[in-house]
């Protein structure tokens, strides 16, 4: 598959399983070194077009990679920095209901290593730790997305997390696409998860490209080898 020249494209990339490699925890990250002097040059040579679009808040995007991206869409696209030191844009979504975190503590806590991770309009139950908690969590939320056609249940890896209907990397990849640093140029967007599948088909239908970590690159290592190769050589290659 042909890829965009660097004067024609723009690099939107998610972030854990992408970019760096999955922790135990979402806390656990690790930047590898060199990571960002990469992105960096590469952003120089896009003309700032290059965005992480990632299921984290845009909060801790720019935590792990502070002054990278010229754009963040955060929580699959609830929230958008539309611009290096620009306020954050959050859609107007629904808050769970009340009573909804709680019966999600209360399943974690009945198994040991699961983990609770609140978003500002959603939470995910992590189980990476306790592998075998998957269904029982997913049982334990799923009567009340069931009951509130507002919500839906995302699988992801190793989590399963509840966000509001029409909250999607495909809609923030249309988002990012939009902005003045991206406009008139052709989407790369690259992904792990299954809640990368509606940003590759998105990147796709503008005209892009879209990749799945492990059908092109393996692992993150091979993603990261692949931007070093790219940012040295100032093309993408193929």
């Amino acid at each position: 598959m042909s890829l965009p020249p660097l004067d024609r494209a723009a690099l939107l990339l998610d972030l854990d399983g992408t970019l760096i490699d999955i922790a135990p925890t979402p806390d656990s990250v690790v930047v590898p070194p060199g990571l960002r002097d990469t992105l960096l040059t590469l952003r120089g040579q896009l003309s700032g077009a290059l965005a992480i679009i990632s299921g984290r808040p845009v909060e801790d995007v720019d935590a792990l990679l502070p002054g990278v991206a010229s754009a963040v869409a955060g929580e699959h696209g609830a929230a958008l920095r539309p611009a290096l030191g620009a306020d954050i844009l959050r859609r107007d979504l629904p808050l769970p209901p009340n009573g909804w975190l709680e019966t999600a503590e209360a399943a974690v806590a009945r198994h040991p290593g699961a983990l609770l991770e609140r978003k500002s309009r959603g939470f995910v139950l992590h189980f990476r730790l306790a592998p075998d908690a998957g269904p029982a969590l997913r049982a334990a939320i799923a009567p009340l997305v069931k009951a509130d056609p507002r919500f839906e249940i995302m699988p992801a890896s190793m989590a399963w997390e509840v966000r509001a209907v029409g909250v999607d990397k495909g809609a923030a990849v249309r988002a990012v696409m939009a902005l003045e640093a991206f406009a008139g140029r052709l989407p790369i967007f690259i992904g792990d998860d299954i809640t990368d599948q509606d940003g590759i088909t998105a990147a796709q239908a503008l005209g892009g490209v879209g990749f799945l970590v492990a059908k092109r690159f393996t692992n993150p290592e091979g993603v990261r080898a692949w931007l070093r190769a790219s940012a040295q050589q100032a093309e993408f290659q193929s």
